[in-house]
């Protein structure tokens, strides 16, 4: 048993903040490092590297000079360069005496290439650890197999004839599924049934058995932050009823949830063998339609699955690398889609997390396991370093503006209107954090 599994079964507002508070821990110091490390490069000196900030827990010195240290609040962190007043690296400090070769180790005494560079590293660094976590986790799970051939069978409540891992499935219900995308279209076409006629090829033999349908109301998956979730759902549970209605398919379950109105679903599951019961209420969640509209309905927050799981495939570095960029490029577009929709009120601004919901969303992804875990801290590393280039004072994007202003002004901004724009990114960032919280108490 692993801690995992562990935490799965304890549950828990600790077991939420724990892991919240290591994924972003993890995300700070690399967005940190990202700063500290290319200032190092082009010799703008740290005086203090922080992960959190108030009292100090724990520090060290390094033969460099940079106190490392770990603080009482851990949601967030920074590095304080030599010369700056404070962490935000824009209000200079008392540089009086330092040299003209001391005050080039400052920050505000650098280039300003040096000074733009050192403030982009911070988001280039999430973006970079973003793009190596989903570069590893298809290195260690592969991708599926262009043949479909049968890795794992889920228990299912069948009896007869049926479906065994090695088996390569050439044909369902007549229809021939050479490839995996003649097995997605065939998919798309086949008949509504309980039971389904498989055609394998089994060693040296082409065998005809029985398995479930297709569309089978497996749980695939089951969404952070969801009624399934809270309800005590499983990857692997079979529906077999629904609010009094035998399930048959998923597509037949997913309209009893869209036309439930909000109102608590009874449910009968079959899981190893046995049936319980239980009882859920669907959330209101907005998602896209079948032609891409952004529409409200009703969810449970479970993805359907195979009753049976193909073989993947191991890919190399290159592929790898090609997959994870073009993951990359949908969860920049999904991030910046999301918030355009809130911005102008086309989706509800519910659909804002701040950290309780970031805080329940990693917990359910660490209960689901590992991979989940992991992959979810990428989106949310991607995340930080979008947000972090948002044109705001205090925020790294803010900065960049500063310095674009003085390349082109060919002087810095001057200090009283900084103070005021850092006063007013500061208001802003608060009370969008404190409006997100919001959404995470009102909002279900």
């Amino acid at each position: 048993m692993d801690i995992l599994t562990v935490g799965a079964a304890l549950g828990g507002t600790a077991w939420n903040v724990f892991f919240f508070i290591l994924a972003l821990s993890v995300i700070v110091f690399v967005h940190e490092y990202g700063h500290y490390i290319v200032g190092r490069w082009t010799g703008i000196h740290a005086e203090v590297f922080s992960l959190g900030f108030g009292p100090v827990l724990w520090s060290r010195r390094d033969k460099r000079g940079t106190q490392w240290q770990v603080a009482a609040i851990p949601f967030g962190g920074y590095v304080k360069f030599l010369g700056d007043a404070d962490a935000s690296s824009v209000t200079a400090g008392d540089t009086a005496g330092l040299s003209a070769a001391e005050k080039r180790h400052t920050m505000q005494g650098a280039p300003l290439w040096a000074r733009s560079l050192t403030v982009a590293a911070g988001p280039v660094a999430n973006f970079i650890l973003s793009f190596v976590i989903l570069i590893g986790l298809l290195l260690a799970f592969g991708v599926p197999r262009d043949e479909p051939v049968v890795a794992s069978v889920r228990a299912y409540p069948f009896e007869g004839p049926s479906l065994q891992p090695g088996d390569v499935i050439v044909a369902i219900e007549g229809r021939a599924t050479p490839d995996a995308e003649a097995f997605s279209a065939a998919v798309k076409d086949l008949p509504v049934k309980r039971v389904m006629d498989y055609s394998v090829k089994r060693g040296d033999q082409v065998l005809e058995v029985g398995g479930p349908q297709l569309d089978a109301p497996i749980v695939g998956s089951v969404a952070i932050r969801s009624a399934a979730l809270d309800a005590g759902l499983q990857e692997g549970d079979v529906i077999l009823t629904m609010d009094g209605q035998e399930i048959g398919t998923f597509l037949q379950l997913r309209g009893i949830v869209q036309g439930s109105g909000g109102k608590p679903l009874p449910m009968t599951i079959w899981r190893d063998g046995k049936t319980f019961e239980l009882s859920l209420t669907p959330r209101v969640r907005t998602v896209e339609d079948e032609n891409g509209v952004l529409v409200d309905r009703y969810q449970i927050g479970i993805v359907s699955s195979l009753a049976f799981e193909f073989e993947v495939r191991n890919v190399g570095v290159w592929e790898a690398i090609s997959l994870s960029g073009q993951q990359m490029a949908g969860i920049f577009s999904g991030t910046f889609s999301g918030l355009w929709h809130i911005v102008t009120g086309q989706i509800s601004n519910c659909n804002l997390s701040g950290a309780i919901g970031m805080a329940e969303s990693i917990g359910d992804a660490a209960r689901i396991g590992v991979q989940s875990l992991i992959f979810l801290m990428a989106v949310m590393s991607l995340g930080v370093g979008v947000l972090n280039l948002f044109p705001i004072p205090v925020l790294d994007g803010g900065h960049l503006v500063f310095h674009a202003y003085e390349a082109v002004m060919r002087r810095p901004p001057p200090e009283r209107a900084l103070r005021v724009m850092m006063t007013v990114g500061l208001t802003l960032v608060i009370s969008v954090m404190l409006f997100a919280l919001s959404r995470d108490l009102i909002c279900v």
